[in-house]
């Protein structure tokens, strides 16, 4: 776990926890010296000899006053070495999650990552302290003591030598069990974590659903699954540790009947039995004690193997030099891609000229959302090449095409912050009145004008303060502030009304002519002012393409598409 857990830890970090483990093992050392020390001290005191009483007792002292050293310095660099840990857990953590590529949070991870961000991190950031250095201790502190029982009496030191095998493979056990069932737990933590959040998150839709919703009995049996296996961890670990310790009082035992058979022999002064039966106790002692810590071991281990799972992740392959696109057009050429599962798309190619509006139209399933998320390279295609400028997006890098990118989805996220800094995070360079200006072309102002405290007014978590629409209007603001060459729309003015829907149209018509535009959308206003529409058919391929106006000329699907559309568009509810 040591050498783990160096591997997370910044240089310093390292530093302090190399010279922690250092002293640790110095006062582990010295308790065992104080304890061989007590042999011959009992020894003396039990012959009445009080000069060699006084001489030992100066020993035993000077030993004591340097374990007391040690422990300090043991002591100060451990608290600094935790602190130091944590702060490098923490970054890695962070460092790691910004590499990932976005697909990975397409499954919610916030459970996961909330628990090793809290109490995972925290809880192996002390264990070097807290729970190693105890084992430790109870590992070198009774090999000192066997080494120096060699030169006591060699028969019990072979006998207790004899024990060493079986309390190892019972002390590996124990450590092993409670690892398995932390790692189960833990695991079931995450789940439940999550779908409380998510059942928090939705409240509105799920009171329309009444008390015996399917949401509240996910969330039930994950917590039940939750309480099932700690009880499992608890088990595990109340019987590995009472086996453990059986195991150790076995251990005494058997040194106890040794020392007495040799005593009842007469091979054995019953001064020097006492005292060695003495320096057995605080031989088993400290080892009994590890075995109740080995379990925490285990449960640090398990956000170990969290960390180590981050890491052997692959992400997307990222370019030694990125390339410099010539244009800021879009080409998809024969892309394949079905998410590891039944391909969405089917060799699929089409461009996006740069200056242009395409609007991608079709049934559910086919694959609109999907070619978004290709472009603002959230996945790399399976097969094909998705190109910005003519250069394949590997070749420009993620963060080339992060940059390049605008994305605006339907599902929409704010911070809990104001709605001003909702829309400055698009471009924080920018002054306060150019953000409040570019959101004022989305709409933004009337939003702003409605909350007390105006542009400053907070969001709520997830932007609850606000309703779809608006959270949408925000985002929008967003993507225009960060002046990307490339916007990528999806669904993002489903939930506006018309008279909203027609301003942001507007200014999309402004910002269009140096911009690449991709929407993906239903509303049709937004599909007729395309300059060229992309319809995908259920396969996962393009069933027609061209503009609105030789769409229709064609009579074809996408002309029976606008004629359902309009006919929607259309009804009316009427009493009789």
């Amino acid at each position: 776990m040591i050498r783990r857990l160096l591997h997370y830890s910044s240089p310093r970090a390292r530093r302090l926890l190399v010279t922690e483990l250092a002293f640790i093992v110095a006062t582990a050392v010295l308790q065992g010296v104080a304890f061989l020390l007590l042999v011959p001290l009992l020894r003396a005191l039990f012959l009445g000899d009080m000069t060699a009483v006084r001489s030992w007792l100066i020993a035993l002292t000077a030993v004591g006053a340097g374990y007391a050293v040690a422990f300090w310095f043991a002591s100060q660099f451990g608290t600094k070495a935790s602190t130091a840990v944590l702060d490098s857990l923490l970054r890695r953590l962070g460092d790691r999650l910004v590499e990932l590529p976005i697909a990975w949070f397409g499954v919610d991870r916030s459970g996961l990552i909330t628990g090793i961000a809290t109490h995972g991190a925290m809880f192996v950031s002390t264990t070097p302290y807290a729970i190693v250095r105890l084992i430790i201790t109870g590992l070198v502190t009774p090999a000192t003591v066997l080494v120096g029982m060699f030169f006591l009496d060699w028969r019990l030191a072979l006998a207790m030598t004899a024990t060493v095998p079986v309390l190892w493979f019972a002390f590996r056990w124990l450590s092993t069990g409670m690892g398995r069932d932390d790692a189960e737990h833990s695991a079931a933590i995450a789940d439940a974590s999550n779908r409380v959040i998510e059942f928090a998150r939705v409240q509105p839709a799920l009171r329309t659903a009444g008390d015996n919703s399917i949401a509240d009995h996910l969330v039930e049996n994950a917590l039940q699954r939750q309480h099932r296996a700690y009880r499992g961890l608890l088990i595990t670990g109340g019987a590995g540790i009472a086996a453990f310790a059986a195991f150790v009082q076995l251990a005494l035992t058997v040194v106890i009947v040794l020392g007495a058979y040799l005593a009842v022999g007469g091979s054995l002064e019953p001064a020097t039995l006492i005292a060695l039966l003495v320096l057995g106790v605080r031989f088993t002692e400290p080892i009994a004690n590890s075995g109740a810590l080995g379990g925490g071991v285990a449960i640090a281990k398990t956000t170990l193997n969290q960390f180590d799972d981050l890491y052997n992740l692959t992400p997307l392959p990222e370019p030694d030099r990125p390339a410099t696109p010539k244009d800021w057009g879009v080409t998809f050429d024969g892309v394949t891609f079905g998410y590891g599962g039944p391909a969405v798309l089917r060799q699929l190619s089409f461009t996006a000229p740069t200056g242009t509006m395409t609007a991608i139209v079709g049934p559910s399933g086919s694959g609109k959302t999907t070619i978004v998320k290709l472009i603002a390279r959230f996945y790399d295609p399976e097969a094909g090449t998705v190109a910005v400028g003519g250069i394949p997006v590997p070749e420009l890098g993620t963060a080339v095409v992060e940059a390049a990118v605008a994305p605006v989805f339907q599902d929409v996220y704010l911070f809990d912050d104001t709605i001003l800094n909702n829309v400055w995070i698009g471009n924080p360079d920018l002054s306060r009145k150019d953000v409040i200006a570019a959101a004022t072309r989305a709409r933004v102002d009337e939003i702003a004008a409605r909350l007390p405290g105006g542009w400053d007014a907070r969001v709520g978590e997830g932007g609850s303060n606000l309703s779809g629409g608006e959270r949408q209007r925000v985002s929008i603001a967003r993507a225009l502030l960060k002046d990307a060459p490339i916007i990528l729309l999806d669904e993002a003015t489903a939930a506006l009304d018309i008279g909203n829907e027609i301003a942001i149209g507007d200014t999309l018509d402004a910002i269009r002519a140096d911009r690449t535009v991709i929407v993906v959308a239903h509303r049709l206003q937004t599909i007729m002012t395309a300059d060229q529409i992309i319809m995908l058919n259920d396969h996962g391929g393009i069933e027609e393409a061209g503009t609105h106006t030789e769409l229709l000329a064609a009579t074809g699907p996408y002309a029976r598409y606008w004629r359902e559309r309009v006919d929607a568009t259309g009804w009316q509810l009427t009493r009789r």
